[in-house]
């Protein structure tokens, strides 16, 4: 059972009724301080759409964020009555956020979006042939790029369940391949579609998570919950994740170790297994930055993390 503790208080701003019958695609995007990057992330969809706006429901629910009002009047002004607009009066995290969105919009697919997240090419007819055609359809994954030129590594990943060391060499082959295998991996949760239906009767987002590693715990329900769900990945359909730029944090690792062992503890998967399966990983991760800095590679910054991030989970195995 989710946890979904704390009360729905919000305000919707925007949220014209009228046409809700017409709608086959719902976006989602939460915004926390995200004005620089909101308008773009819209612009980009109304660009690169090949369906009628009218078949297109755009939810914005804010987690209150500073400037919270003055995004709003502008995307108003902007768009008008063509975007819902829900300002929530407590952060309650990205899970909390997108599930109000997700109870406000009325279509049947959903895709859940990063205000980071560019449209690059049409996506949508693609979605709802695939997703009408097959009541089985599940999650519907895309090719995540850093750049028009540079694909991303993460467009899916291996689960935290897996050997540490099968995980990498797999996450490894099947990048390098553009190979995704269900049963052992989940897209990347910047930009998916998925089945509304299916997705309520798990329960949403657990919203006992704050921020990051979501994917996972949405991707094990769904496989556990319709045994004959497909999740399908398909690399024509292409976004932009604007995280290029971004160091390694080691902040971000560590809470990603943090959720992984407590979502799998709720899985019957003890803290013990989840921690090693990560330390395998970091393991080969640590071998392959060495081999590539003797091989001339200059910056050690990865290297410097992956070492860091190994002591805190030799710190956490002896707790």
């Amino acid at each position: 059972m989710q946890r979904n503790c704390l009360p729905q208080t919000n305000e919707i701003i925007n949220n014209d009724k009228k046409n809700e019958q017409m709608k086959k695609i719902s976006i989602i995007i939460v915004t926390y301080n995200s004005e620089k990057d909101i308008y773009d992330c819209i612009t980009s969809i109304i660009e690169n759409s090949d369906i009628p706006q009218a078949e297109i429901e755009i939810v914005i629910v804010d987690n209150n964020s500073t400037n919270c009002d003055t995004m709003f009047n502008k995307l108003k002004t902007l768009w008008g009555e063509d975007i819902v607009l829900i300002k929530n009066s407590n952060n309650g995290g990205y899970g909390q956020g997108n599930n109000m969105g997700i109870r406000q919009c009325s279509a049947p697919v959903v895709l859940i979006m990063n205000p980071d997240v560019r449209l690059v090419c049409p996506i949508f007819r693609r979605a709802i042939d695939l997703f009408s055609k097959d009541k089985n359809m599940c999650i519907l994954g895309m090719k995540q790029w850093l750049t028009l030129e540079e694909p991303s590594t993460n467009s899916f990943t291996c689960t935290y369940r897996m050997n540490g060391y099968l995980s990498t060499i797999l996450s490894a082959l099947c990048t390098r391949l553009d190979i995704y295998i269900a049963k052992y991996m989940h897209f990347s949760g910047s930009c998916f579609f998925i089945n509304k239906a299916m997705f309520e009767a798990v329960g949403l987002f657990d919203e006992s998570v704050f921020l990051y590693g979501e994917e996972e715990d949405i991707h094990y329900r769904l496989m556990h919950r319709f045994k004959d769900c497909k999740m399908i990945y398909d690399k024509s359909l292409r976004y932009l994740h604007l995280t290029k730029e971004r160091k390694p944090d080691i902040k971000y690792e560590k809470t990603l170790i943090d959720v992984a062992v407590m979502q799998n503890k709720k899985k019957g998967y003890s803290k013990q297994k989840t921690l090693i399966n990560r330390q395998r990983c970091i393991n080969l991760q640590i071998f392959r930055e060495r081999l590539r800095i003797m091989l001339g590679k200059k910056d050690q910054t990865l290297l410097d993390m992956l070492k860091k991030l190994k002591l805190y989970i030799k710190e956490k195995l002896e707790q």
